[in-house]
């Protein structure tokens, strides 16, 4: 049986696949059970035949394809599904998420004995982006952090670890892999943060840009905060007739 999962939301990425899945398989040597879901947005470029191709000569590295681009909450959603393990790991694909990282993610979450935990999210530390990106970075976080009261300062992290079953019963809603924290919170789950470092990006380009994030990102804020508030508390109890 898969023990732990990795996927990989990608669009337009070529450059970064076979670099970055190199990364990935040395970062998690010590796992004899993994799987790679590499997941093509509606790319324009060859990702996807360069996921194929790795995927001819290792059958643990798979490809999940969307027709057209549907964003990296539908890529991460889409992957999960497909994933056979319990245990997800999640990492962005233009390679500023070191893969080596990793084992901060899935370690806590395979050692659990309490049955409680069920999000380990990366928080990035001296992050190398430019100077624009960190400040709406912040500007967003903080606000999030006042309005969603989540304990967290870097939700937009993609390294992430969680359990496969606890994140399917979430709400599901575009942009929803930028709240898990808060999502997992409002569902009674443990969850844990840890330091990770990031990297410059060396190939391809974002696809998102800031003015996007802040726009989107309002109207986010608005339904994670209600979805919050409108949880209900008691949870039933089955007992046997």
């Amino acid at each position: 049986m898969t023990s732990v999962s990795i996927v990989i939301p990608m669009r337009n990425e070529a450059e970064n696949v076979g670099p970055l899945i190199a990364d990935i398989t040395t970062a998690i040597a010590e796992l004899s059970d993994y799987e790679i879901i590499v997941v093509d947005d509606g790319s324009s470029d060859d990702t996807a035949a360069c996921v194929r191709a790795l995927g001819a000569q290792d059958p643990r590295i798979r490809l999940v394809r969307h027709a057209k681009s549907a964003g990296q909450s539908a890529a991460v959603h889409s992957g999960v599904l497909r994933a056979t393990a319990p245990i997800i790991c999640t990492l962005d694909g233009d390679g500023q998420n070191p893969p080596m990282e990793l084992p901060k993610l899935y370690t806590p979450l395979l050692q659990d004995q309490t049955g409680q935990l069920a999000l380990v999210a990366g928080q990035r530390v001296a992050r190398q982006d430019t100077l624009s990106k960190r400040l709406a970075s912040r500007i967003a976080n903080g606000l999030r952090g006042r309005l969603l009261r989540d304990g967290t300062r870097d939700t937009g992290c993609g390294l992430k670890g969680f359990r496969r079953d606890a994140f399917l019963s979430l709400p599901y809603f575009d942009h929803m892999h930028r709240y898990l924290p808060a999502l997992f919170k409002r569902d009674g789950w443990q969850i844990t943060l840890v330091d990770v470092s990031h990297k410059e990006r060396h190939a391809g380009r974002s696809n998102y840009s800031n003015i996007q994030r802040a726009f989107v990102g309002i109207y986010d804020l608005i339904g994670v905060a209600w979805l919050i508030r409108r949880r209900k508390k008691a949870a039933p109890v089955v007992e046997d007739a």
